[in-house]
C-alpha cells in the first residue's frame, strides 16, 4: 500500500486504519466522515480496496471483493441491488446482450426484486466467488471439476455506500437492512431453508461514506447498530496539499513531454522548482479559506500559465533554448531585468494614482475610530447633538484615573475591509476620479 499512501498525501492514517481492519477482522458496519474533501477520500478508499484485493494469502487469508455504490445514481432499490451484486462479481452489463444482470450458473434468477431476493443473490455471489477463488470455507465437493486451491480461507465482501445522506432521503427503508446485512443473510437463508446446513456466516462489511455525521442519518429507536466511526480530520498542515500540487505537475509534465518549446508548454520539466515555489505561495494564501484539494488544483491550473509567462517573456533566447533542450535542468528561473530606473521610482512617486488612494484609505481606516468617518466624509449636519466631554478628576485620596492613549500613538490596528472600501469611494468621489 506504499503507492496508495504516496498518491494521497495526508490520508495515511485512514489508509492504515481501514486497511488493517479490512485485512484482519473487520466490523460489520463502518462509518467514514469527511466534511471537506469527500471526493479525495473516495479516491483514497478505492485505491486502498484495489490494493487489498491483490494481496497474497500469506498477508490476508481472506480474498477481498468489493463494490462501490453511489447513492445519487442508485435512486431506486433495484438499481442499488443490481449495482452491488454486479460490482462484487465483476459483471458489466453489455448493451448487445440486452444489459442483463449477473445470474448464477444454475439458472436465470433476478436478484433485484426485493430485499429477500437481494439477500439470496448476495449469498449466491459469495458462494460463486468462493468456488472461483478456491476458498476452503465456501468450496463444495459437489461441484463439477477439480477445485482450485489458492490458499485463501474465505471470501470477504466489502460494500461501500457513497454519499449515504442521499440514501436517507430516497431510500430510508434500506438504511437499517444495510447496517445489519451481516446478520440478515444467515437468518434469511436459515428461514428460507435453501441452504439446509450453513457451515459459515457471510463475511461482509458495509462501509458508509458521507460528509455529514452519523447522528444526522441514524434511524430512530436504535434500529441500527453503532458503527465503527472513522473521522477524517482536516489536514493540519499545508504541506500535504502542496505535495499534491507538485505531484500533479510532474504528471502533467510527463504527459506534455512531446512539446519541447518552453514558450508554449507551461508545464515544462525545467519549471519544476519554480512551480514548487508557486504551489507553496498558493497554499499559504488560499489554505486559510479553501481546504478542498480539488479546488486548489483548479486555482493552480487557472493561475499558473499567467504566473510564469512574464518571467519567460523576459528571458533571452539563449537561456530559453538551453532550458527547452534540458540544459537548465530543474533550476529556478531568475530572469535578468533591464529596468534601470525601477529602484529610483520605488517610493510613493512610483505608485499608480489608484494605489496611492488605496494606501491612504488603508491608513485612515487603521488609525481612526469608526465614529470619525461621518465627521470626515459626511455630507450633512449630524442630527445628534454633540455632547461636551466632562473630564472626571479623582477625588481626594483616590487613585488617579488611567489616561487613554490615542490610537495615532499606538499605531495602526485591524479594520474591516468594507470600511476601507467605503473610505476609498469617498476619497475618489471628492477628488473627481472615475
Amino acid at each position: 500500500m506504499g503507492d496508495t499512501l504516496r498518491a494521497f498525501p495526508g490520508y495515511e492514517h485512514i489508509s492504515y486504519e481501514l486497511g488493517t481492519l479490512l485485512s484482519t477482522h473487520p466490523p460489520p458496519f463502518i462509518y467514514i466522515q469527511d466534511t471537506e474533501a469527500l471526493t479525495i477520500a473516495l479516491g483514497a478508499i478505492d485505491a486502498l480496496l484495489r490494493d487489498l484485493a491483490k494481496i497474497s494469502p500469506s498477508e490476508c487469508p481472506s480474498k477481498l471483493h468489493y463494490a462501490r455504490v453511489d447513492s445519487v445514481a442508485c435512486f431506486t432499490s433495484r438499481l442499488l441491488y443490481e449495482s452491488v451484486i454486479n460490482s462484487i462479481v465483476g459483471w458489466e452489463p453489455d448493451w448487445e446482450d440486452g444489459c442483463e444482470n449477473w445470474a448464477a450458473a444454475e439458472g436465470d434468477v433476478r436478484w433485484n426484486k426485493n430485499l429477500d431476493s437481494f439477500l439470496h443473490g448476495l449469498q449466491t455471489a459469495h458462494h460463486h466467488l468462493s468456488r472461483k477463488n478456491g476458498a476452503s470455507a465456501g468450496s463444495s465437493s459437489k461441484g463439477k471439476g477439480k477445485q482450485i486451491d489458492s490458499g485463501y480461507d474465505n471470501v470477504r465482501l466489502v460494500i461501500v455506500i457513497e454519499r449515504v445522506e442521499r440514501l436517507k432521503d430516497t431510500l430510508p427503508e434500506l438504511v437499517v437492512p444495510l447496517t445489519r446485512l451481516a446478520e440478515l443473510v444467515p437468518v434469511f437463508l436459515a428461514l428460507l431453508d435453501c441452504f439446509p446446513v450453513i457451515k459459515f456466516l457471510l463475511d461482509v462489511c458495509v462501509v458508509f461514506v458521507s460528509q455529514v455525521g452519523w447522528q444526522d442519518i441514524r434511524p430512530p429507536l436504535g434500529a441500527s447498530p453503532d458503527p465503527y466511526y472513522i473521522d477524517i480530520r482536516s489536514h493540519p498542515k499545508k504541506v500535504y496539499v502542496a505535495q499534491c500540487l507538485i505531484s500533479n505537475f510532474a504528471a502533467l509534465s510527463s504527459a506534455s513531454a512531446f512539446t519541447s518549446d518552453i514558450r508554449t508548454n507551461s508545464y515544462h520539466a525545467s519549471l519544476t522548482s519554480f512551480y514548487e515555489h508557486f504551489a507553496t505561495v498558493l497554499c499559504d494564501v488560499c489554505f486559510s479559506f479553501i481546504h478542498d484539494p480539488q479546488e486548489l488544483h483548479y486555482i493552480a491550473a487557472a493561475r499558473w500559465p499567467g504566473f510564469c509567462k512574464p518571467l519567460i517573456d523576459q528571458m533571452d533566447d539563449d537561456t530559453l533554448l538551453s532550458m527547452s533542450r534540458g540544459g537548465g535542468g530543474t533550476m529556478l528561473i531568475r530572469p535578468q531585468t533591464t529596468q534601470t530606473g525601477y529602484h529610483e521610482c520605488a517610493g510613493m512617486t512610483g505608485l499608480p494614482r489608484m494605489a496611492k488612494f488605496i494606501l491612504l484609505a488603508s491608513f485612515l481606516a487603521s488609525t481612526n475610530p469608526p465614529q470619525s468617518d461621518v465627521r470626515m466624509f459626511g455630507r450633512g449636519l449630524d442630527e445628534k447633538k454633540r455632547k461636551r466631554r466632562v473630564m472626571k478628576t479623582a477625588g481626594k485620596g483616590g487613585h488617579p484615573m488611567c489616561v487613554q492613549v490615542s490610537q495615532r500613538l499606538l499605531g495602526p490596528t485591524t479594520s474591516a475591509l468594507d470600511r476601507m472600501i467605503a473610505i476609498l469611494g469617498a476619497l475618489l468621489e471628492e477628488n473627481n476620479m472615475e
